[in-house]
């Protein structure tokens, strides 16, 4: 398994069933640190590394000022079974960790750099994510 910050300490079950995201976001779809926002539009599994990467691309543009918040943590165990692993012999090992993302979430928020600046940060790291998303600002 990758060493991704992204990770969770613990977890209640090693191994969890995939389960379905259906319908809206209800949690987490208002601004509530920052000016300006990544609005997500879609349902996926956001993985933690394209997480990191897209936090990357904004603290390039943060420089010095501003401070970013991070609105969601990758907790579902995503697992793989080797390659060539007949069927049957059970579940495979945890790979990495991702997040069922809905319609609706905010992922990013930022504060304390100018709109055009936050405006480019957010569409570079909206570039770096699986999921189709807006820019949002109160």
């Amino acid at each position: 398994m990758n060493n991704v910050m992204l990770t969770p300490k613990r977890v209640k079950h090693r191994k969890w069933q995939r389960g379905t995201s259906k319908g809206n976001e209800v949690r987490g779809t208002e601004l509530a640190f920052g000016s300006f926002g990544l609005k997500c539009f879609g349902t996926k599994w956001i993985s933690a590394k394209e997480l990191e990467a897209a936090r990357r691309a904004i603290i390039r543009y943060l420089k010095k000022g501003g401070k970013v918040w991070l609105r969601v943590f990758t907790d579902k165990p995503f697992t793989t079974k080797g390659a060539e692993t007949p069927m049957g012999g059970g579940k495979g090992n945890v790979d990495h960790y991702v997040f069922p993302i809905r319609p609706g979430r905010i992922i990013f928020e930022i504060e304390g750099i100018k709109e055009d600046m936050a405006r480019k940060a957010l569409i570079e790291a909206a570039s770096k994510l699986s999921v189709e998303t807006k820019f949002i600002k109160k």
